[in-house]
């Protein structure tokens, strides 16, 4: 398929629906731990970079980040698009697309991103990117603090940005899916500070089980169903420093692997911590999806 010339000057953006969860994602903030503010940013870091590599833009520019589809939008100019992620339908007019590719978006043509064969978050790019105002550096919404714009409402505008450089030659990109949520997934962990507060028994344990996504999962973190993990220390700890990725282990309650959206202190120890290059695959857990922790 030849790609259209570059579209005129930059626009707007315009929510008809916004789906379940629709929130404008980069990279996120970083340097503010100390303030009590947290990275927020994309949940699968991944895929928004592919959406926005698929373009032309700047790997961080502003992205619209889709829990479970159903987001449906107009461009008051002629733009282009490109959704990553978990893998949907994208409609836009009568013509029905996929993720992965160039879509070209003339000006009010309806665009509409179906619901995800399997993982759970979809990352909707505009030639040019999302513009809106930072706040600490950032665009991304942060759900536990409130920083950030507020999540899409039906009516809600958006700019684009001004689109630099060329379009990539290629049209359609092959990437590698979410995981099948028909499957158990692996996740690698090392032992988290506070991994002393437990029986030993308790990281066999972490280590040998296989845990299950709940229904209260979301951004601050995946709430998992699973068994109890013996604590030897049964004293209170003080607040201290947690990480994207922690396994935080309340006495007698469920594991809550901490997200972007997390708290930058905790009161509950951490038991292991899930390796940084794996969040993205965190990003894609369904309710209901297995997970198994692997040394690594």
């Amino acid at each position: 398929m030849s790609i259209p010339m570059q579209p005129g000057p930059p626009g707007q953006l315009t929510v008809v629906e916004p789906g379940m969860l629709s929130l404008v994602q980069d990279r996120g903030r970083t340097g503010y731990a100390h303030l009590g503010v947290g990275r927020a940013g994309a949940a699968d870091l991944p895929a928004m970079t592919l959406a926005n590599r698929i373009l032309g833009n700047d790997e961080s520019a502003p992205v619209v980040e889709v829990t479970n589809g159903g987001l449906v939008f107009t461009c008051s100019t002629p733009s282009f698009v490109a959704v990553a992620g978990a893998p949907l339908a994208v409609r836009a007019g009568a013509r029905r697309r996929w993720t992965h590719e160039v879509l070209p978006v003339a000006a009010g043509e309806v665009v509409a991103l179906g619901m995800p064969q399997y993982g759970l978050r979809s990352y909707v790019a505009v030639r040019g990117g999302i513009h809106v105002a930072p706040v600490l550096g950032s665009c991304s919404t942060d759900r536990l603090s409130g920083l950030g714009p507020e999540r899409l409402r039906a009516g809600a505008t958006l700019g684009i940005g001004p689109a630099r450089g060329r379009l990539p030659v290629a049209d359609l990109v092959v990437a590698p899916p979410p995981p099948d949520p028909a499957e158990d997934v692996r996740l690698p962990v090392r032992p988290g500070p506070r991994a002393d507060w437990f029986e030993p028994e308790a990281l066999v344990t972490l280590l040998k089980s296989r845990f299950e996504v709940t229904q209260d999962s979301d951004r601050v973190g995946v709430r998992l169903a699973g068994p109890a993990l013996p604590r030897r220390t049964l004293s209170e700890l003080t607040s201290e420093g947690v990480v994207e990725g922690s396994l935080q282990a309340p006495p007698g309650g469920r594991l809550t692997l901490f997200g972007p959206d997390h708290p930058v202190t905790g009161g509950y120890p951490v038991i292991a911590v899930v390796r940084e290059w794996a969040m993205s695959v965190v990003a894609q857990l369904r309710p209901g999806q297995g997970v198994r922790f692997v040394r690594g």
